[in-house]
């Protein structure tokens, strides 16, 4: 990979491994899961829209609509949902390590989707390699339980959705300024979960945790997380850049 590459994949490896702590906070708190990926969805589209305005980032989406809604789909609301409530049940590591199979499950679905990026026997072997190294290093305490295992497919679920939307990207977005595309999907994933946001909103004011929370996965986990995570694709391709996942649970622990 190029040195751009390299801090690219070192801000995103940071930045990815970040939010599973804090959303373990917000849901303990007493937020609701689906509050807390509406809320941080929101967050990081207030923020990143006006943005994308002002530098005509979202002029270059004319005529990729399927495209955005797809991305938005697999990149933010159904893995953010998800994971939100999955973490109910797990801990903030175990999490990590689940969505730490993504580098494998994004080699698959190259194979089919994105031959340019269709991985090798010997990257595959050392996907393999990797993922064993991540669990080893964190211990895989699991104990059967069924909310566990429920907490545990719903993660296993938003990771195959994970990997699904840097093909997305590599495959139809990849030319555009980071901005438009990223913009474009939060406005479509805060509008797709409004409903659901709404009927799960706090009864009264979150204490400091919870807000402080909601702050560190809308600004930095959303919008800095996904346009870096975006340029990070269009940099080095969907299987490198899905290889952060090995380095992030050593961050969410």
């Amino acid at each position: 990979m190029s040195p751009r590459a390299w801090i690219l994949f070192a801000l995103s490896s940071v930045i990815w491994g970040v939010p599973y702590l804090f959303i373990k906070i917000a849901v303990d708190a007493g937020l609701a899961p689906a509050f807390v990926a509406w809320s941080r969805i929101a967050l990081g589209a207030v923020l990143l829209v006006p943005i994308a305005w002002r530098r005509g980032a979202l002029r270059g989406l004319r005529g990729r609509a399927g495209a955005i809604v797809a991305y938005a789909a697999c990149e933010v609301a159904v893995p953010f949902v998800l994971i939100a409530i999955g973490e109910q049940y797990l801990t903030s590591s175990l999490t990590a390590i689940l969505i730490a199979t993504m580098p494998l499950l994004v080699a698959l679905l190259s194979v089919r989707f994105s031959p340019a990026d269709r991985p090798t026997g010997l990257r595959l072997l050392g996907l393999v390699i990797g993922l064993g190294g991540v669990v080893v290093l964190l211990g895989l305490d699991v104990a059967g339980r069924r909310d566990e295992l429920l907490g545990a497919a719903l993660v296993l679920v938003a990771t195959l959705a994970y990997a699904a939307a840097p093909i997305i990207v590599r495959r139809r977005v990849a030319d555009l300024d980071p901005l438009g595309p990223v913009a474009a999907s939060l406005v479509v994933a805060t509008v797709a979960l409004l409903p659901a946001g709404l009927t799960a909103l706090p009864h009264g004011v979150p204490g400091p945790a919870a807000l402080g929370s909601i702050l560190v996965l809308g600004i930095v986990c959303t919008a800095l997380g996904l346009v870096v995570f975006f340029q990070l694709i269009a940099e080095a391709g969907p299987s490198r850049a899905s290889v952060i996942t090995y380095v992030n649970p050593l961050v969410a622990v």
